[in-house]
């Protein structure tokens, strides 16, 4: 019983990986195609202001090999997480 608990858990946590990712991308695609198509207002000022939050830069540095990353920023809009929930709607519809 535990063996299918775990490998549910396994992939219901890649599903949700892979909702968020293509959401995060849909919903910058929608933030782009408002910007350009979209006359100057208020709704689109409220649809496409960002609120970012970063991270890094991060330093790794072993014998061998140094490796920086970053800085790593997530911008968040009103049109991000309108993608997010479309793909989460039409993944679970699908599986």
């Amino acid at each position: 019983m535990n063996v299918l608990l775990d490998s549910h858990e396994r992939r219901s946590g890649r599903r949700a990986f892979w909702v968020l990712l293509i959401g995060i991308f849909l919903g910058g695609l929608l933030t782009l195609l408002s910007e350009r198509f979209l006359p100057d207002s208020a709704a689109r000022d409220f649809l496409t202001t960002s609120v970012a939050a970063s991270l890094g830069p991060l330093h790794v540095d072993v014998v061998a090999v140094a490796l920086t990353l970053g800085p790593l920023t997530v911008s968040l809009n009103v049109l991000t997480v309108v993608g997010v929930l479309i793909t989460a709607v039409v993944a679970r519809s699908l599986i």
